[in-house]
């Protein structure tokens, strides 16, 4: 058996290696089972509305809509699992026949297709989104605004990668990424704003 004095540091070691905060959702109550579920298919459905508020691009197959902000925001919201639970179960309703995807798109065929790659990477994006509000990225405005730069730019890599197989190399960045940057400035800007206030709304900013 290990000295009580080494168990104490060990112990204290353990500690300091768990950096997790607790996420905005966790700040509001505790959260039982039910709920947990409750919040997972209602963040899935808010994806899915978000689908739909779409602007078709006459030049691309890839419609500018709410659907990143709403991925990212949550993914902020819920921490990193539960986030990334939420996509997947978005993608699921979308692949077994639900019509989640934008303009009411459905289907496994819309995974494999021409926007597949920005749908797959909304899931990396969530838990990567996810782990930084638990390290409290969320909680300062910058730090914000990084989280949801770090969180766009995964989801443009899986897009504009996927996308190429469709378009070609040369035509990929002005069908899959630059009509796409203002209004994403948008996002990351409002994005910038709404979170380090609700830490203030809830009374929790800068505590683990």
């Amino acid at each position: 058996m290990l000295p009580f004095g080494d168990m104490a540091r060990k112990v204290d070691l353990m500690e300091a290696a768990d950096t997790r905060r607790t996420v905005m959702i966790e700040a509001l109550r505790q959260i039982p089972a039910a709920r947990e579920v409750a919040l997972v298919l209602g963040g899935s459905l808010l994806i899915a509305l978000s689908a739909q508020l779409q602007f078709v691009l006459p030049f691309s197959p890839v419609p500018i809509s709410g659907q990143t902000f709403a991925v990212l925001l949550l993914a902020a919201l819920y921490g990193s699992r539960r986030g990334l639970t939420t996509v997947v179960t978005y993608l699921t309703l979308g692949a077994v026949g639900l019509p989640v995807f934008a303009g009411g798109g459905l289907g496994v065929a819309k995974l494999l297709g021409p926007t597949g790659g920005y749908l797959v990477g909304f899931a990396v994006a969530a838990f990567i989104v996810g782990t930084l509000s638990e390290r409290g990225w969320d909680r300062k405005p910058w730090t914000t605004a990084a989280s949801m730069i770090i969180g766009n730019a995964i989801i443009y890599v899986g897009g504009i990668v996927w996308l190429s197989r469709f378009v070609g190399w040369q035509a990929v960045l002005g069908a899959g990424f630059y009509p796409f940057l203002v209004g994403d400035a948008f996002k990351i800007a409002l994005a910038t704003i709404l979170l380090p206030a609700g830490w203030k709304f809830v009374g929790r900013s800068g505590q683990p």
